[in-house]
Parts: structure tokens; C-alpha cells; sequence
């Protein structure tokens, strides 16, 4: 790697431990810990909710499936810029009011807990244990990218990789909490936003403009042009299907439950959805001009960059299709400018990461630690417990991640999955039904999580080759429809607030 490439990387990772600094001065508190103390402004809110969602599956995962595939692996962006703009429309606001309500909920065991008045403490337990298993998987993933990252742009090998991108993220995310994250978010967004601009433009250009690479790519592949040819109905329904998750992302939603207001809503849902529609075509652009480009260029050249290719019919191909951008990265652009582009992607990658680790702390400390083992714990006592649940969440992740074959985008779906369908059904009602009731949420969530599992693990493929969040989101729904009715109805504590919180 270039030296100027490695300073402007190092600038960037020392700004990121920097913000995590004075975000440490601010965090007094639990509340303060995990939420920032509802101070979220929209732009901050909607950035840093699209750079936790996006991860590096938006700048290595979804370029790398368009590059091997094709237009065919695009429905996924689809299914999510549908997903993303109703969970905004529809949960954001009611979530920001609620959670205020139920006691001023600050984790979504927390909310669920207080909504239901839940006093045997079975959803708050379970709900957290649903947040451990799969947020342990999908910070994985991002270990997984940031390795390779780091393996591609620095010669190390992947186990050093693993540890050196780990390192940094755990270091802001342990000292700031939800403050760090969050801004650390916003400057990632922005960074990610102009990368995904940026790189298929300029190889856009290098290529001789649109129609020169739109008539290479087909002269290469005319499926990959195509974004129904050779793509079936299941595949198609389950790439949709991605938009369910996101009801029940909680590192996603808590963003809605940390803003300064209610009202702030219609501009960080516009901001974010702009960020996001053009993210993803920069994405799937990126993809596309990378079969063309690194079928245009000389191997011997391409090799000087330190990007090694397979021949697959007589095609050029990376030998592993994840790197794409990180090879446009490295060959199109200036040094200086290269160490910026890569920045992004661990920006990608740092942003959902630190996440994930946030509201998985927030999960032991608040519901685990205070909730069962110490009821009485004081603040700082609990901030504690939080940053070092990030630190044991983090190394089981790397764990996970020890094997260098492993797929950012596999890792993603499983873990995505499994939010989705244990509890983005329970959200969406509890938000617009007041006749759910605990043993109907409870039911279901199970149902959700159990579903996921076993379809993913023991029944995908054949008959049964659809996405498990479709399976798991339709049965938590009629389980806790069905739940719900047949038992007591809720207390009249519970309805009254919820009225007060559709009032608002």
C-alpha cells in the first residue's frame, strides 16, 4: 500500500477513536449510554440509521452479488428501499411517542417489557436473548468485511486483519457509547454516500461513459443485464422479503426512539431515504462496471495492485467477488484519495458494528444485569457492565469470524432473519393493536426466532427454498394474533396507554 494511502487511513481511524473520546466526557449515565439522552438531531439520526443498517454488505456484499450475478441480485435493494421507507412512515414517530410513554423505555426489551406491564419479566429476558444470539452472528459479518479490508489493502494476513479492524471498533464504541456511534455514524454516512458516488462514476468514465459499459457487460454476460432472466419467483419473493426485517432491527428502530422529537420524523426520513435509494444504485453500479473493467484490463497489470483472478469460461474474475470495490478503490484513484475510499468501507463496516455491540451491551447490562441480578445496581455500575459486555460480544464474534471463507452476505441474511420475523411482527402491533396481549407477544416472538432457526438450519433448499424471514414473519403474526385473542384481554393500565400514546 502506498505510504500517503496508509496516512489518510490512519487520520481517518484516529478521528473515529477522537469522537469516542469526547463522547466519554458526555456519558453519565445508562440512558446517556445507550440512547445519548433522546438528543438525536434528524440528520444525525437518519444517517446514522442508514450507515448501521448499510454495514460493509452495502459496499463489498451487495457490489460483490451484482458483480458475480447480475441485475438478478438487485430485487434485495429493492425489497430493502420498500422496507426502509415504511418502517420510517410507520414506526418511526409511533415508536419515538410510545417508548416516551411506557415509562420512557430505552432498549426495545425495555419497551416491550413496559408496554405489556409485563411483570414476570419473560419478555424482556427472552427479547434480550434474541438480541445476544442473532446480533452475535451479525457482528460477525462485520468482522468477516473488515478483514478483508484490511487482508486486501495492507498484505496482512486474515487473522491479523480480524484483530486490527476489531480493535479500533470495540476502543470507540467501549469508551462513547450511543453518542460515539451515533456521530461516528454520521461521518461514515457521508463518507460511505460520496465513496458510492464517486467509484462507479470515474469507472464509469474510465470505461468510455454508460453506453460503452453497458455494451461490454452484455457482451460478457447478457443475464447480468437482466433482472428477471434466470431468476425465479422464490428468489425474487425472498429478495423482497428483506424489507420485513426491517420493523424489527433493533439497532435500527432505537435510532427512531433516540430522537429530540416527534416532529423531527418527515425530514430524517427524507434524508435517510435519499442517502439510501442513492447508495444502492451506486452499489449495484459498482457491480456491474466491475465485470467490465477487470475484464478490460491486462492481468499482469491488475496483479500490481495485488488483485488476483480466476477464469471462469474464459471471464476474468476475482477470486473473490466481495473485493470489487476495494480493487476500484486501490486501481482508479489517487493515493490519497484510495485511503479515503477504503476509510469508507471500514466506515461501512465500523458504523453497524458498533451498533450491534451497543444494543447488545445495553442487553446484558440493562436487561440481564439490573433486571435479574441486580435490581438496585447504580448508573455508573451499569455503564460499566455495558462497556465490558462489548468487549466479551466482540471476541465471540471474532471467534465466529476465524474462518476466511466465511460470506459477509450469508452472515447478514441469518442474523437479519432473525430480527426480522421475532420481532418485527410484535412491534408493528404492539404499536397499532391494543388487543395484543404479553402471553400473544411472547408467543409469538418464539414462534419468529424458532422458525428462522430451523428453517435456515435443517429445511432450506428444495420445497422449502424460500427466505426464512417470510416463514418466520407470517407465523409470530398469526401465533400472536391468534394468542392473544383467545386468552384475557389486556388490563385496562395497558390500553390507557395506549391511547395516550396514539393520542400524542
Amino acid at each position: 500500500m502506498d505510504t500517503p494511502t496508509l496516512i489518510t487511513f490512519i487520520v481517518y481511524l484516529i478521528g473515529m477513536l477522537g469522537i469516542g473520546f469526547a463522547a466519554y466526557k458526555m456519558t453519565s449515565n445508562l440512558s446517556d449510554y445507550v440512547l445519548g439522552g433522546r438528543s438525536l438531531g434528524p440528520g444525525v439520526a437518519a444517517l446514522s440509521a442508514g450507515a448501521s443498517d448499510m454495514s460493509g454488505w452495502l459496499l463489498l456484499g451487495l457490489p460483490g452479488a451484482i458483480y458475480a450475478s447480475g441485475l438478478g441480485s438487485a430485487w434485495i435493494g429493492v425489497g430493502l428501499a420498500i422496507g426502509a421507507y415504511l418502517n420510517w412512515q410507520f414506526v418511526a414517530r409511533r415508536l419515538r411517542v410510545y417508548t416516551e410513554v411506557a415509562n420512557d423505555s430505552i432498549t426495545v426489551p425495555d419497551y416491550f417489557e413496559n408496554r405489556f406491564q409485563d411483570k414476570s419479566r419473560i419478555l424482556r429476558v427472552f427479547s434480550a436473548l434474541v438480541i445476544l444470539l442473532f446480533f452475535t452472528f451479525y457482528t460477525s459479518s462485520g468482522m468477516v468485511a473488515g478483514a478483508k479490508l484490511f487482508e486486501a489493502s495492507f498484505g496482512l494476513t486474515y487473522t491479523q486483519s480480524l484483530w486490527v479492524g476489531a480493535i479500533v471498533t470495540i476502543s470507540y464504541t467501549f469508551l462513547g457509547g450511543f453518542l460515539a456511534v451515533s456521530w461516528t455514524d454520521f461521518v461514515q454516512g457521508i463518507l460511505m454516500f460520496l465513496a458510492l458516488i464517486a467509484v462507479p462514476i470515474v469507472a464509469i468514465q474510465e470505461m468510455g461513459g454508460w453506453d460503452a459499459t453497458i455494451d461490454a457487460v452484455g457482451s460478457i454476460s447478457g443475464t447480468h443485464l437482466d433482472m428477471v432472466q434466470g431468476v425465479g419467483i422464490m428468489a425474487i419473493i425472498s429478495s423482497l422479503a428483506w424489507g420485513l426485517g426491517y420493523f424489527g432491527q433493533p439497532h435500527i428502530v432505537v435510532r427512531f426512539m433516540a430522537l429530540r422529537k416527534p416532529n423531527d420524523v418527515p425530514k430524517a426520513r427524507f434524508i435517510g431515504m435519499t442517502w439510501m435509494i442513492l447508495g444502492l444504485y451506486g452499489a449495484i453500479f459498482t457491480g456491474l462496471v466491475g465485470l467490465a473493467y477487470i475484464n478490460s484490463q491486462d492481468v499482469g497489470m491488475l496483479s500490481e495492485f495485488g488483485v488476483t483472478l480466476i477464469n471462469e469460461n474464459g471471464v476474468q474474475m476475482l477470486d473473490d467477488p466481495e473485493k470489487i470495490f476495494i480493487s476500484f478503490s486501490q486501481i482508479l484513484f489517487h493515493p490519497v484519495i484510495s485511503g479515503i475510499l477504503l476509510a469508507a468501507i471500514l466506515a461501512a463496516i465500523m458504523s453497524t458494528i458498533d451498533s450491534q455491540l451497543l444494543v447488545s451491551s445495553s442487553a446484558l447490562a440493562e436487561d440481564f444485569y439490573k433486571a435479574i441480578f441486580r435490581k438496585n445496581a447504580t448508573e455508573r455500575e451499569l455503564v460499566w457492565i455495558g462497556r465490558g459486555a462489548v468487549a466479551i460480544i466482540a471476541l465471540i464474534a471474532i471467534l465466529l469470524a476465524g474462518n476466511p471463507e466465511s460470506s459477509v452476505l450469508e452472515l447478514v441474511s441469518y442474523a437479519w432473519a432473525g430480527f426480522g420475523a421475532a420481532f418485527g411482527p410484535i412491534i408493528l402491533l404492539s404499536l397499532y393493536w391494543r388487543g395484543i396481549t404479553r402471553n400473544g407477544a411472547v408467543a409469538g416472538m418464539i414462534v419468529g426466532a424458532v422458525t428462522v432457526v430451523i428453517w435456515g438450519d435443517f429445511l432450506s433448499g428444495g420445497i422449502f427454498d424460500l427466505y426464512e424471514i417470510v416463514p418466520g414473519f407470517l407465523l409470530n403474526t398469526i401465533v400472536a394474533v391468534l394468542v392473544s385473542k383467545a386468552g384475557q384481554k389486556p388490563s385496562k393500565e395497558v390500553t390507557d396507554m395506549f391511547d395516550e400514546a396514539a393520542r400524542r
